[in-house]
């Protein structure tokens, strides 16, 4: 009974910095864009005008950093052919990507894109970030199976892994 889920880690995703809410809203968007089979631009300019830093469900939403938001999004449509394989890779043979929910398939390809192309952004951040994003969302694995495989991609594409000291992260 221990294992309730935990509405104030979905709270405190509200909460984040403008680059968190960025995040979100681009794991968000992706999810939409994979289910509903939406378009990039489409689904860019609603969540600029209706979402972003709105209320939307009774819950007023943090103001995110649209820039950040547009090159998530824009940079997992373009780089997937990228991505993907780069997740397929770091997932255990048990877990197909094809097996993971659209959700999961979002957080993760968010998260890759950032580890591929934002070297300015630290490693312990993007996946720290991501796998917050993941707590909102599930209350079981799902969480750990983001960190893993983030922390193999980083150590593939980055030769290191989250790490605790961050004196030894890439300059």
């Amino acid at each position: 009974m221990t294992d309730q889920p935990n509405k104030p880690e979905a709270n405190a995703v509200r909460q984040v910095n403008k680059r968190g809410a960025a995040r979100l809203a681009a794991v968000q968007a992706l999810y939409q864009m994979d289910v509903a089979g939406t378009g990039v631009l489409e689904i860019a300019a609603e969540y600029e005008t209706y979402r972003l830093g709105k209320e939307v469900d009774g819950a007023t939403y943090r103001d995110a950093d649209a820039q950040w938001f547009r090159a998530i999004l824009s940079g997992v449509v373009e780089d997937q052919k990228t991505i993907d394989p780069l997740i397929r890779q770091a997932l255990t043979e048990d877990w197909p990507l094809s097996r993971l929910d659209s959700t999961l398939r979002a957080i993760m390809r968010a998260g890759v894109y950032e580890l591929t192309k934002r070297q300015d952004v630290p490693i312990a951040v993007i996946v720290s970030e991501y796998v917050d994003i993941a707590k909102a969302f599930y209350v079981e694995d799902e969480p750990k199976l983001v960190n893993a495989v983030l922390d193999r991609v980083s150590r593939r594409i980055r030769g290191e892994g989250k790490g605790r000291d961050p004196g030894s992260l890439p300059e």
